[in-house]
C-alpha cells in the first residue's frame, strides 16, 4: 500500500472572502493544509443563495453563506467535507439539497447529509495515490428535525444529517427516586405522561426505572449519571464501515460532530462519544476525526488509531454572518429592524461575553496523519491561531501558524487523560503513537 497523508482540521464557519491576495499567514496556514493527499473539513454553514426557508430553530446562529464563499474555503485546498452538523438544517431541507448541489457543482467531496438517511449515511469514497479512501459522517448535535429519514414502501424518505443519538440515564438512590414520587404527586408533573401510558401511546416504566419530567432516572445503590449511544446508530455506522471495506477501501474515516460533555467541562467529552468512536475502531475505522465544541479536546490513540474528539475551529467567523431570521432578533429581544451587527453587539456584549471572550475558541491545530501499511505510521501537530480576542468583527476568524508550542502544550494537557504524549520540534509536535 502507497504511503498517504491526511490532513486534518475542525470547524469552518465562513461568511466572508478571503482578502485579495491572502492575509499574513494564509499561504503559510495552505501549505500546511497541502501536506496532505487527503484534506478534510467541517462545513458548519449552508451555502446557498435563500434556496431554504430558515428553520424555527437553528445550531446557535443561523448559519448562511452565498455560494461562492465555498470557492474561498477550497483556496485553502481541501478536497473532503463533513456536512453533518448542528447548521446542516437551518434553512430546512431545501437549503441542505441546495447546499450539496452547490458542493457538488464544484466537485467538493461531502458526506454526512443528504437526501434521505441512506444518502446520509453511505460512505463516500476517494481514490488517493492508489488508495481507496472511505468516509463516513454523522452528527451528535441538531435539533429534532434534522435527522434524515429511510424510505418505506410508500413514503419517500426525509432530507437530513446522518444522526447520532443517544439517551441519558440518571442513577440515584431509592430515597432520591421516592422524594420525586412525592414531589410528582404533589405537581402533577407526569400527568401528560400518565395519560398517555393509559392510552397505550408509550411504555411504562420498567421495574428499577422512574421518569420525571420526562427525564430517566435508574434506582442504584449511588447516583451518577451515565450516557449511552443509541443502537441503531452504532449499528448503521458498524454496516457503513463493513460495506466500505467490502467496496475495497484500505482506509475508512470517521467524522463525527459532537459539542456533548460531561461534567462542567467542556473539553471533556460525553461518555457516549468516547463508547461510540471506540466502537467504530473495534469495528474497523481507521480513525476518527471530530469537532464541534469549537474547542480542542484531547487526541486518544486507540488500539493504535487515532481518535481525535475535537479539531477546534478552523475559520469562524459568525459574527459576520449577513442575514438572520425573524426569530434571532425576537429571541434577544430585539425589533425586526434590527441589524444582524447590533444583534451580535448584544449577544456577546460587544466582545465581553460568550465565544468572544473565551481564550480557547480562537486556538487550534492542523493535524498531518501518515497511513502506511494499513496504519496510522506518524502524526505531526501544527498550531493555529484565529485572530479571534480584542479583534473588530470584520478582522476576525482566520487561522494563522502560532510561533511557539503554547497551543501544543495546551493540547498534549487535554490528552493526557487518554494517555497520549507528544514530542516538539519547535513549534510542531509529533505524537507518540501506542
Amino acid at each position: 500500500m502507497s504511503k498517504i497523508t491526511i490532513t486534518a482540521t475542525g470547524d469552518s464557519f465562513m461568511t466572508r472572502p478571503v482578502p485579495e491576495g491572502g492575509y499574513q499567514g494564509f499561504e503559510e496556514v495552505r501549505e500546511k493544509v497541502l501536506e496532505g493527499d487527503i484534506r478534510f473539513n467541517n462545513l458548519e454553514f449552508t451555502a446557498h443563495d435563500l434556496e431554504g426557508t430558515a428553520a424555527s430553530a437553528s445550531g446557535g446562529t443561523w448559519a448562511m453563506s452565498e455560494p461562492e464563499i465555498l470557492d474561498e474555503l477550497q483556496k485553502y485546498g481541501f478536497n473532503a467535507y463533513n456536512f453533518a452538523n448542528n447548521h446542516t438544517l437551518d434553512y430546512g431541507e431545501d437549503g441542505l439539497l441546495a447546499t450539496i448541489r452547490h458542493l457538488d457543482e464544484r466537485n467538493m467531496l461531502n458526506f454526512g447529509a443528504g437526501k434521505d438517511l441512506r444518502a446520509a449515511s453511505a460512505p463516500v469514497y476517494m481514490e488517493c495515490k492508489g488508495v481507496k479512501a472511505a468516509f463516513i459522517g454523522l452528527s451528535a448535535s441538531f435539533n429534532a428535525f434534522n435527522p434524515a429519514s429511510n424510505a418505506t414502501e410508500d413514503i419517500p424518505g426525509r432530507p437530513g444529517l446522518n444522526p447520532l443519538r443517544h439517551r441519558t440515564e440518571f442513577h440515584v438512590t431509592p430515597d432520591k427516586i421516592e422524594f420525586l414520587r412525592d414531589l410528582e404527586d404533589k405537581i402533577d408533573i407526569n400527568c401528560e405522561r400518565n395519560y398517555s401510558i393509559s392510552n397505550g401511546y408509550i411504555a411504562p416504566d420498567r421495574p428499577g426505572r422512574y421518569s420525571f419530567g420526562g427525564i430517566s432516572f435508574v434506582e442504584d445503590e449511588s447516583c451518577f449519571k451515565k450516557t449511552i449511544p443509541d443502537a441503531r446508530d452504532v449499528a448503521r455506522t458498524v454496516a457503513g464501515i463493513k460495506e466500505a471495506r467490502d467496496n475495497g477501501a484500505e482506509l475508512v474515516i470517521i467524522s463525527v460532530h459532537a459539542h456533548g460533555f460531561d461534567g462542567r467541562i467542556n473539553t471533556v467529552p460525553s461518555e457516549y462519544i468516547v463508547d461510540f468512536c471506540r466502537s467504530c475502531i473495534d469495528s474497523g475505522a481507521d480513525m476518527i476525526l471530530g469537532h464541534g465544541p469549537h474547542e480542542l479536546r484531547g487526541l486518544e490513540i486507540y488500539k493504535g488509531k487515532p481518535i481525535f474528539y475535537s479539531l477546534g475551529n478552523f475559520v469562524f467567523q459568525t459574527e459576520t454572518v449577513k442575514l438572520q431570521p425573524a426569530e434571532a432578533y425576537e429571541n434577544m429581544g430585539l425589533p425586526l429592524t434590527s441589524t444582524v451587527k447590533e444583534l451580535m453587539d448584544l449577544r456577546n456584549g460587544c466582545g465581553t461575553r460568550g465565544y468572544l471572550a473565551i481564550p480557547p475558541i480562537w486556538i487550534s491545530v492542523i493535524a498531518a496523519i501518515d497511513f502506511e501499511d494499513g496504519k496510522t505510521s506518524a502524526i505531526r501537530l501544527y498550531p493555529i491561531w484565529l485572530d479571534g480576542i480584542g479583534n473588530p468583527y470584520d478582522k476576525i476568524g482566520w487561522p494563522h501558524l502560532c510561533d511557539d508550542d503554547k497551543v501544543l502544550r495546551y493540547f498534549e494537557k487535554l490528552s493526557e487523560p487518554f494517555g497520549t504524549s507528544f514530542d516538539y520540534d519547535g513549534c510542531c509536535a509529533s505524537v507518540r503513537l501506542k
